[in-house]
Protein backbone atom coordinates (compact mmCIF):
# COMPACT_ATOMS: atom_id res chain seq x y z
CA UNK A 1 0.00 0.00 0.00
CA UNK A 2 1.57 3.14 -1.28
CA UNK A 3 -0.52 4.47 2.44
CA UNK A 4 0.38 4.25 5.98
CA UNK A 5 -2.62 3.42 8.69
CA UNK A 6 -3.51 5.71 11.63
CA UNK A 7 -2.53 2.63 13.83
CA UNK A 8 -3.70 4.38 16.93
CA UNK A 9 -6.83 5.36 15.93
CA UNK A 10 -7.46 1.47 14.30
CA UNK A 11 -6.18 0.17 17.61
CA UNK A 12 -8.90 2.46 19.55
CA UNK A 13 -11.91 1.29 17.45
CA UNK A 14 -14.06 -2.02 18.80
CA UNK A 15 -14.06 -4.04 15.87
CA UNK A 16 -16.21 -7.19 14.97
CA UNK A 17 -12.74 -8.18 13.86
CA UNK A 18 -12.46 -9.76 17.39
CA UNK A 19 -15.04 -12.49 16.33
CA UNK A 20 -13.75 -12.74 12.82
CA UNK A 21 -10.01 -13.58 14.25
CA UNK A 22 -11.73 -16.33 16.93
CA UNK A 23 -13.73 -17.90 14.49
CA UNK A 24 -10.62 -18.34 11.68
CA UNK A 25 -8.49 -19.60 15.30
CA UNK A 26 -10.95 -21.83 15.95
CA UNK A 27 -10.76 -23.49 12.42
CA UNK A 28 -7.25 -24.29 13.41
CA UNK A 29 -7.94 -26.56 15.45
CA UNK A 30 -4.49 -26.17 17.35
CA UNK A 31 -3.03 -27.71 20.16
CA UNK A 32 -0.83 -25.50 22.02
CA UNK A 33 2.23 -26.24 20.77
CA UNK A 34 2.53 -25.32 17.16
CA UNK A 35 4.27 -22.30 15.68
CA UNK A 36 1.79 -20.27 13.64
CA UNK A 37 2.05 -17.28 11.12
CA UNK A 38 -0.15 -14.37 11.74
CA UNK A 39 0.16 -13.25 8.43
CA UNK A 40 -1.32 -9.49 8.61
CA UNK A 41 -1.03 -9.48 11.98
CA UNK A 42 -2.44 -5.29 12.67
CA UNK A 43 -1.86 -4.11 15.99
CA UNK A 44 -1.85 -7.59 17.18
CA UNK A 45 -5.70 -8.62 18.13
CA UNK A 46 -5.27 -11.89 17.34
CA UNK A 47 -1.63 -12.04 17.78
CA UNK A 48 -2.77 -11.96 21.78
CA UNK A 49 -4.98 -14.63 21.09
CA UNK A 50 -2.91 -16.96 19.43
CA UNK A 51 -0.17 -16.61 22.39
CA UNK A 52 -2.77 -17.18 24.70
CA UNK A 53 -4.07 -20.63 22.70
CA UNK A 54 -0.54 -21.65 22.19
CA UNK A 55 0.92 -21.58 25.83
CA UNK A 56 3.56 -24.05 24.75
CA UNK A 57 3.91 -22.76 21.01
CA UNK A 58 5.47 -19.66 19.09
CA UNK A 59 3.66 -16.63 16.99
CA UNK A 60 5.20 -15.19 13.78
CA UNK A 61 3.52 -11.81 13.30
CA UNK A 62 4.10 -10.13 9.57
CA UNK A 63 2.61 -7.06 8.62
CA UNK A 64 4.10 -4.45 5.79
CA UNK A 65 2.58 -1.27 8.38
CA UNK A 66 5.31 0.03 10.50
CA UNK A 67 2.67 2.22 12.82
CA UNK A 68 0.86 -1.39 13.16
CA UNK A 69 3.78 -3.24 14.39
CA UNK A 70 4.36 -0.38 16.63
CA UNK A 71 1.03 -0.91 18.28
CA UNK A 72 1.74 -4.40 18.50
CA UNK A 73 4.66 -4.30 20.19
CA UNK A 74 2.95 -1.75 22.29
CA UNK A 75 0.17 -4.12 22.93
CA UNK A 76 2.65 -7.21 23.90
CA UNK A 77 5.20 -7.77 26.08
CA UNK A 78 8.40 -9.67 24.87
CA UNK A 79 7.69 -13.06 26.41
CA UNK A 80 10.33 -15.43 23.77
CA UNK A 81 7.53 -16.55 22.08
CA UNK A 82 6.52 -13.84 19.58
CA UNK A 83 8.72 -12.71 16.64
CA UNK A 84 7.39 -9.95 14.49
CA UNK A 85 8.52 -9.07 11.04
CA UNK A 86 7.79 -6.38 8.79
CA UNK A 87 6.79 -7.37 5.34
CA UNK A 88 4.63 -7.59 2.66
CA UNK A 89 2.24 -10.45 2.14
CA UNK A 90 2.78 -10.22 -1.76
CA UNK A 91 6.52 -10.66 -1.57
CA UNK A 92 8.66 -13.90 -0.01
CA UNK A 93 8.28 -13.83 3.41
CA UNK A 94 11.47 -13.70 5.29
CA UNK A 95 10.31 -16.47 8.05
CA UNK A 96 13.01 -18.51 9.29
CA UNK A 97 11.81 -22.41 8.82
CA UNK A 98 8.65 -23.61 7.93
CA UNK A 99 5.27 -22.58 10.53
CA UNK A 100 2.54 -25.26 11.67
CA UNK A 101 -0.39 -23.22 10.57
CA UNK A 102 -1.13 -19.76 9.05
CA UNK A 103 -3.91 -17.22 9.85
CA UNK A 104 -4.41 -14.21 8.15
CA UNK A 105 -7.76 -11.86 8.84
CA UNK A 106 -9.05 -8.58 7.11
CA UNK A 107 -5.55 -8.30 5.27
CA UNK A 108 -6.26 -10.24 2.11
CA UNK A 109 -8.43 -8.20 0.66
CA UNK A 110 -5.83 -5.20 0.35
CA UNK A 111 -3.46 -7.13 -1.74
CA UNK A 112 -4.12 -7.25 -5.49
CA UNK A 113 -2.54 -10.71 -6.37
CA UNK A 114 -3.81 -13.48 -4.31
CA UNK A 115 -2.14 -16.12 -6.12
CA UNK A 116 1.23 -14.27 -5.11
CA UNK A 117 0.24 -14.27 -1.33
CA UNK A 118 -0.99 -18.18 -1.37
CA UNK A 119 2.20 -19.04 -3.23
CA UNK A 120 3.92 -17.15 -0.12
CA UNK A 121 2.09 -18.19 2.50
CA UNK A 122 2.47 -22.45 1.24
CA UNK A 123 6.19 -21.77 1.01
CA UNK A 124 6.69 -21.27 4.57
CA UNK A 125 3.88 -23.34 5.97
CA UNK A 126 5.25 -27.22 6.33
CA UNK A 127 3.30 -29.76 4.33
CA UNK A 128 0.22 -30.96 5.66
CA UNK A 129 -0.24 -27.35 7.87
CA UNK A 130 -3.32 -25.45 7.99
CA UNK A 131 -4.72 -22.10 6.71
CA UNK A 132 -7.24 -19.83 8.07
CA UNK A 133 -8.06 -16.71 6.45
CA UNK A 134 -10.76 -14.23 6.88
CA UNK A 135 -11.11 -11.07 4.59
CA UNK A 136 -13.54 -9.11 2.04
CA UNK A 137 -15.07 -11.02 0.21
CA UNK A 138 -17.34 -10.63 -3.13
CA UNK A 139 -20.16 -8.25 -2.64
CA UNK A 140 -18.19 -6.70 0.49
CA UNK A 141 -19.44 -2.97 1.52
CA UNK A 142 -21.08 -2.68 -1.87
CA UNK A 143 -23.35 0.36 0.09
CA UNK A 144 -20.00 1.94 1.12
CA UNK A 145 -18.41 1.32 -2.80
CA UNK A 146 -21.79 2.75 -3.93
CA UNK A 147 -21.83 5.57 -1.39
CA UNK A 148 -18.02 6.53 -2.56
CA UNK A 149 -18.73 6.38 -6.22
CA UNK A 150 -21.88 8.92 -5.60
CA UNK A 151 -19.25 11.29 -3.90
CA UNK A 152 -16.54 10.97 -6.33
CA UNK A 153 -18.52 9.84 -9.23
CA UNK A 154 -15.71 6.76 -10.37
CA UNK A 155 -14.27 5.45 -6.93
CA UNK A 156 -10.76 4.46 -7.26
CA UNK A 157 -10.98 0.72 -6.75
CA UNK A 158 -8.66 0.07 -3.79
CA UNK A 159 -9.39 -3.88 -3.06
CA UNK A 160 -9.93 -7.45 -4.04
CA UNK A 161 -12.82 -8.70 -3.20
CA UNK A 162 -12.47 -12.43 -4.48
CA UNK A 163 -15.29 -14.86 -4.88
CA UNK A 164 -14.87 -18.50 -3.56
CA UNK A 165 -14.38 -20.21 -6.71
CA UNK A 166 -11.75 -17.90 -8.08
CA UNK A 167 -9.83 -18.48 -4.06
CA UNK A 168 -10.00 -22.03 -4.42
CA UNK A 169 -8.95 -22.31 -8.18
CA UNK A 170 -5.87 -19.74 -7.03
CA UNK A 171 -4.89 -22.03 -3.60
CA UNK A 172 -5.25 -25.33 -5.35
CA UNK A 173 -2.72 -23.73 -7.57
CA UNK A 174 -0.14 -22.81 -4.87
CA UNK A 175 -0.35 -26.65 -3.23
CA UNK A 176 -3.26 -26.43 -0.78
CA UNK A 177 -6.02 -28.77 -0.45
CA UNK A 178 -8.84 -29.43 1.19
CA UNK A 179 -10.01 -26.45 0.67
CA UNK A 180 -13.11 -24.45 1.98
CA UNK A 181 -14.11 -20.99 0.75
CA UNK A 182 -17.60 -19.62 1.60
CA UNK A 183 -18.59 -16.44 2.04
CA UNK A 184 -20.88 -15.39 5.43
CA UNK A 185 -23.02 -11.77 5.56
CA UNK A 186 -22.00 -9.88 8.96
CA UNK A 187 -23.45 -6.32 8.68
CA UNK A 188 -22.03 -4.43 11.20
CA UNK A 189 -24.50 -1.55 12.51
CA UNK A 190 -24.26 2.00 13.85
CA UNK A 191 -26.74 3.46 15.84
CA UNK A 192 -24.28 6.76 17.05
CA UNK A 193 -23.58 8.56 14.01
CA UNK A 194 -20.35 9.86 15.63
CA UNK A 195 -19.36 6.03 15.98
CA UNK A 196 -20.28 5.28 12.11
CA UNK A 197 -18.27 8.47 11.15
CA UNK A 198 -15.10 6.71 12.85
CA UNK A 199 -15.14 3.18 11.58
CA UNK A 200 -15.63 4.94 7.96
CA UNK A 201 -12.10 6.46 8.78
CA UNK A 202 -11.19 3.08 8.54
CA UNK A 203 -12.59 1.68 6.01
CA UNK A 204 -11.84 4.80 3.44
CA UNK A 205 -8.00 5.16 5.02
CA UNK A 206 -6.82 4.57 1.58
CA UNK A 207 -9.17 7.31 0.16
CA UNK A 208 -8.62 9.81 2.51
CA UNK A 209 -4.76 9.90 1.82
CA UNK A 210 -5.46 11.20 -1.16
CA UNK A 211 -6.81 14.48 0.75
CA UNK A 212 -5.58 17.13 2.51
CA UNK A 213 -6.11 16.62 6.21
CA UNK A 214 -8.88 19.70 6.29
CA UNK A 215 -11.06 17.92 3.60
CA UNK A 216 -11.26 14.37 5.40
CA UNK A 217 -14.32 14.65 7.83
CA UNK A 218 -16.53 16.61 5.02
CA UNK A 219 -15.89 13.66 3.10
CA UNK A 220 -16.87 10.90 5.45
CA UNK A 221 -19.66 12.68 5.99
CA UNK A 222 -20.84 12.91 2.73
CA UNK A 223 -20.00 9.02 2.14
CA UNK A 224 -22.24 8.13 5.57
CA UNK A 225 -25.38 10.33 3.79
CA UNK A 226 -25.54 8.12 1.11
CA UNK A 227 -25.45 4.92 2.70
CA UNK A 228 -28.59 3.85 2.70
CA UNK A 229 -28.36 3.02 6.71
CA UNK A 230 -26.19 3.14 9.31
CA UNK A 231 -24.24 0.02 8.73
CA UNK A 232 -21.44 -1.56 7.36
CA UNK A 233 -22.40 -4.39 4.65
CA UNK A 234 -19.42 -6.86 5.86
CA UNK A 235 -19.43 -10.04 3.53
CA UNK A 236 -16.37 -12.00 4.75
CA UNK A 237 -14.60 -14.56 2.50
CA UNK A 238 -13.73 -17.55 4.82
CA UNK A 239 -10.89 -19.79 3.75
CA UNK A 240 -9.36 -23.12 5.28
CA UNK A 241 -7.21 -25.51 3.48
CA UNK A 242 -3.95 -27.29 4.15
CA UNK A 243 -1.18 -27.32 2.23
CA UNK A 244 -0.38 -30.62 0.77
CA UNK A 245 1.76 -33.57 1.93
Amino acid sequence: MAWEWDAAAYGRLRLPHELWGRRAIARLALTGTETVLDAGCGTGRDTAVLLEALPRGRVVAVDASAAMLDQLRARLPDSGRLTVLQSDLGDPLPVAGPVDAVLSVAALHWIADHRRVFDNLAAVLRPGGRLAVDCGGHGNIASVQAALAAVLGEAPQVWNFATPAETERRLAAAGFVDIDARLRAEPARFDDPAALHDYLEVVLGAHLARLGVDERAAFVRAVAERLPRPAVDYVRLEIHARRAA
